[in-house]
């Protein structure tokens, strides 16, 4: 049986792999690990709870307010916020946990739960090992200890959370946005409101696409993962630049003034240097992963800027960022964290900030981003395959080996089984396209015969 925690919580098609009875069950394990952690000491514990808003969030939500709530803990409700919100109100709050039931970028079928510790901080895997645990244990038939009477929790809306972290995201800009157009691409998901508001407080001229959730279309061709609607939309309205989140506002994608994909690294090459200029940059150092392009290192190795590179995943940059003292880290697509202003990546924060350097320069977001130039990077990702087995594989680390003597020092290979979905990610970068897509598709094809 594999761990249901991955790289960011727990997630599944709705219904199916994450049912009403594991999100109650695990919310109840969480209180009590918690409880046991002596993260609650003594007093009565508060949860924060929200959700993008796929429709499979609402019967999810009610049941984790259920087990919290059934375990003695009190609950705040905020409803459809980011998930960087949720993090940001928990600690504003001083709650003792929070929740956020999201899939992030994944189809609308989908869902997670994801949980925080005091202050918005993601959980150390020792703890969700320990949640993973006491839960298959209840779930076998151990039962709960469980409150009564005055000891059962509460549950209260929370209507403020929305202006709270939009004033929060605003106030912690380094100039305003006046003179701005930009086009923001909410998804259809949880920043569907949150960040057009929030880009209009802070003075930019706003257009929105893909800001009318139904329940059903987050995600759906709009969004960080599809740019096509964004990159018409900014040269149709001659804006400055374009903003595209995900279904939970954790990451942010730009596109420049003609349509032109701005990812992560760039973004973070002009944050970094943006930062450096105003002494910000804590340690003179950015925290990225291994999939980051080859350019990115290159650009900031010519600007004086040191690069720390992590395994995949928003959560082991963000220990590194911990470990380190850094203020700025992120992934290529577009989780990126500024660890003045927030505890885990912030789409909106990320696409404000961008936009304020923009403003702040007067230079266009083409020639911001220039700094840096993108080496060809293929991506395929291998459907129907056992994932676990991509480290042990004798074939595949053949196959690499000679993927990575072909290239030479011009390009790189990675090979690694995604935490979020049930698939192995191929990647290969080299200084010519057309060797890049033969070799990534040469090592897919080996991953499919190897793992199939």
């Amino acid at each position: 049986m594999g761990r249901l925690f991955g790289t960011d919580g727990v997630r599944g098609v709705a219904n199916a792999d994450l049912t009403a009875e594991m999100a109650l069950g695990l919310s109840v394990a969480a209180a009590h690990v918690l409880a046991e952690a002596g993260t609650f000491k003594g007093h009565r514990p508060v949860a924060v709870v929200g959700r993008d808003p796929r429709a499979s969030g609402e019967f999810l939500e009610a049941a984790v307010v259920a087990g919290l709530a059934s375990a003695g803990v009190d609950v705040l409700r905020v409803g459809v916020l980011p998930t960087p919100a949720v993090a940001y109100l928990t600690g504003a709050l001083g709650a003792d946990l929070g929740v956020m039931l999201s899939a992030s970028h994944n189809p609308m079928p989908d869902n997670g739960v994801k949980f925080f510790a005091r202050g918005g901080h993601k959980l150390a895997d020792e703890l969700e090992d320990r949640i993973e645990s006491t839960y298959r244990e209840h779930a076998s038939g151990e039962p709960w200890d469980r409150p009564t009477g005055a000891g059962v929790g509460r549950v209260k809306e929370y209507d403020e959370g929305f202006d709270k972290y939009v004033a929060h995201l605003v106030g912690v800009l380094p100039n305003r946005l006046d003179g701005l157009k930009v086009v923001i691409d909410g998804a259809h998901g949880a920043a569907a409101r949150v960040s057009p508001e929030a880009f209009a407080r802070a003075g930019a001229e706003v257009v929105t696409i893909a800001t009318e959730p139904d329940g059903l279309n987050i995600n759906d061709g709009c969004g960080s993962t599809h740019l096509d609607g964004l990159r018409a939309a900014v040269v149709e309205h001659g804006a400055d630049l374009g903003v595209a989140h995900d279904g939970d506002a954790d990451r942010c994608l730009a596109v420049d003034a003609a349509g032109e994909e701005i990812d992560g690294d760039q973004i973070l090459s002009v944050l970094a240097l943006g930062m450096k200029e105003a002494g910000t940059l804590r340690g003179n150092t950015v925290v990225a992963t291994v999939m980051s392009n080859l350019g990115f290192k290159l650009a900031m190795e010519r600007e004086g800027v040191e690069l720390l590179q992590t395994a995949v995943g928003d959560r082991y940059v963000l220990e590194e960022m911990k470990r380190g003292g850094y203020s700025l880290g992120g992934e290529q697509s577009g989780h990126v964290i500024v660890l003045d202003h927030a505890t885990t990546g912030d789409g909106t924060l990320t696409g404000l900030m961008l936009a304020a350097r923009v403003a702040a320069t007067g230079r266009p977001l083409a020639e911001l981003a220039g700094v840096m130039r993108r080496l060809p990077q293929v991506l395929v990702n291998v459907r129907d395959v056992d994932k676990t087995r991509v480290s042990s594989s004798a074939r595949l680390a053949t196959a690499v080996n000679e993927a990575e003597k072909e290239l030479g020092e011009t390009g790189r290979v990675l090979l690694r089984s995604s935490g979020t979905e049930p698939l192995v990610r191929v990647m290969v970068e080299a200084a010519d396209l057309e060797q890049a897509r033969a070799v990534a598709q040469r090592l897919a094809d080996e991953v499919k015969s190897a793992l199939g």
